[in-house]
């Protein structure tokens, strides 16, 4: 081999070291800079309803019914109240479909005809615009019974959950080793048992973490509630008539022409935020004390 081409060849491996370090270098520099800037506008967005907000909550603000178009005081009790049903009948219809319905494409369709199907349908509908199954349920529920109501707003809802929970629940469940599906085979067991009682345990905590994201996602939900829920300045009087949800308050304070209606939009929005926070922060901690349990 000649001497010139003998030293590029002692030097290449020198060369490439150096081009992976650089690599690394740029992409764990990337990483960093992608993090805190994420970070960045997170806590800006919440300084700023911290502090446009808080001027707003005190505990009349929580118990009592918004106050005459144009007066000072009054709460948002009532839109706090609707967020709980509306989100307690959305996660009554959602998850528990959406957790069948990842059961059934991890657990038993394989790469069925269906299988595809559903799978193509569910990864449409996690993208589809949240309008979309406010209009459906609108000419489904609304327009045949005649009126806005809380079950119409929880159905809509449920929709929105219904392929979150679905895909959520089939990555995790394929998460779970097949050690622990043939020792339930083994034993006897029939296969939907082993799904209930091994595999579903074993995946509970990306469940309920799919779960947390679902009810999220709901929350913080408007353009269909307001073909379904509508709004109203009063405590809910049933399940079948229109019912107000704390996004839908917002909307209006925002719109108003009014000052403190701008402030309380403000405070809605900074409880909204911080009771979505704790309630992921209760569901991932209670997840974790049972994991470790199992440990």
């Amino acid at each position: 081999m000649p001497a010139d081409s003998r030293r590029d060849v002692e030097r290449t491996p020198g060369r490439f070291r150096r081009r992976v370090h650089w690599s690394d270098v740029f992409g764990f520099g990337s990483t960093v800079v992608a993090m805190l800037v994420s970070l960045g506008a997170l806590f800006a967005i919440l300084g700023y309803l911290v502090a446009h907000g808080i001027g707003a909550i005190d505990w009349n603000f929580l118990i009592k019914e918004p106050a005459a178009v144009g007066e000072p005081g009054g709460g948002i009790a009532p839109s706090l109240v609707g967020t709980a049903v509306l989100v307690t009948i959305s996660s009554i219809i959602g998850i528990p479909l959406g957790v069948g319905v990842g059961i059934y494409l991890a657990e038993l369709a394989g790469n069925s005809h269906l299988a595809r199907v559903t799978r193509l349908a569910i990864n449409t509908f996690v993208g589809m615009p949240s309008i979309i199954a406010g209009i459906f349920v609108y000419f489904v529920l609304v327009k045949p019974t005649g009126t806005f109501s809380a079950v119409a707003g929880g159905v809509a809802l449920g929709v929105i959950m219904v392929p979150i929970m679905a895909r959520t629940t089939e990555d995790v469940l394929r998460l779970v080793p097949d050690t622990i599906r043939e020792a339930g085979l083994a034993l006897g067991a029939p296969r939907w048992r082993v799904t209930l009682g091994l595999v579903l345990p074993a995946a509970r905590a990306g469940v309920v973490t799919g779960g947390v994201l679902a009810v999220a996602r709901v929350a913080g939900e408007t353009a269909p509630l307001i073909l379904t829920a509508l709004g109203n300045e009063y405590f809910p009087s049933g399940l079948f008539h229109p019912i107000d949800e704390i996004t839908l308050r917002i909307l209006k304070y925002a719109r108003g022409p009014y000052d403190v209606w701008h402030q309380q939009a403000y405070g809605a929005a900074l409880l909204l935020v911080v009771g979505v926070a704790l309630g992921s922060s209760l569901l991932r901690l209670t997840t974790r004390g049972y994991d470790m349990r199992n440990q």
